[in-house]
């Protein structure tokens, strides 16, 4: 076998990886895992990530290389192809920067304002105001950089812009307002323009898309577990 083999699920540290590789036109082959069917504790899916998450890489160009940790994974793509991490140092570096900014605040707040916000049967209003307004915090963030530079990282399209994008998208999902934020929605736009970033998210499955027309939020749990399940 040749190319690389994507376990993922349609969640956005999926995306992360589909959007990656379409940007970079390397062949891959997409192996869905069922997360509500518990796929990720198989001993099987283990062998692979003892830490039962997606996504997980194997790549059969490089002997066959095994990677977990979508970080990780984005910055194999980008070393391996040359491409999505900026050749200056300083830029090069302050796309690891936003990287590790996503990997460390962006996802674990807002994957906990989910929990909180969406999932939880029981309604804790002090936990889904704090991880709500840590959200609309790191938003801020990202805003002050964008009014500073096109992209993330500077002057150049990256991995940074990739693996934020992916989460900040479904900000509607964690409840999070975007309102004031214009250098956040500038850079929302250009990116949900891109071919790559419109294919990436259709992988495994394509799920409804939030906020759009008349979808509502109950649609789209439904549709998203329906899918996962496929």
């Amino acid at each position: 076998m040749t190319g690389i083999e994507l376990y993922t699920a349609p969640t956005p540290n999926g995306w992360k990886i589909s959007v990656a590789l379409e940007e970079l036109g390397l062949p891959y082959t997409v192996r869905p895992v069922n997360l509500i069917a518990g796929d990720q504790r198989k001993p099987e899916f283990l062998k692979l990530n003892p830490n039962g998450r997606i996504p997980v890489i194997v790549d059969h160009d490089n002997g066959g290389l095994v990677l977990f940790e979508s970080g990780a994974i984005l910055i194999y793509l980008a070393e391996k192809t040359g491409r999505l991490l900026p050749k200056d140092p300083a830029e090069r570096f302050y796309a690891i920067q936003w990287l590790m900014f996503q990997m460390a605040g962006v996802g674990p707040m807002m994957g906990q304002a989910n929990v909180f916000f969406r999932y939880l049967p029981e309604k804790i209003p002090v936990a889904i105001q704090r991880y709500q307004n840590e959200c609309r915090r790191l938003f801020e963030v990202l805003d002050v950089r964008l009014g500073q530079a096109q992209w993330l990282a500077g002057r150049e399209y990256s991995i940074a812009d990739i693996a934020n994008w992916c989460w900040v998208r479904t900000y509607k999902w964690s409840g999070v307002s975007i309102d004031g934020l214009t250098h956040l929605r500038r850079w929302l736009d250009a990116m949900k323009a891109r071919p790559a970033c419109q294919k990436g998210i259709t992988i495994p499955v394509k799920l409804p898309e939030i906020g759009a027309g008349t979808h509502d939020d109950e649609a789209f749990a439904k549709a998203a577990q329906a899918l996962v399940q496929r």
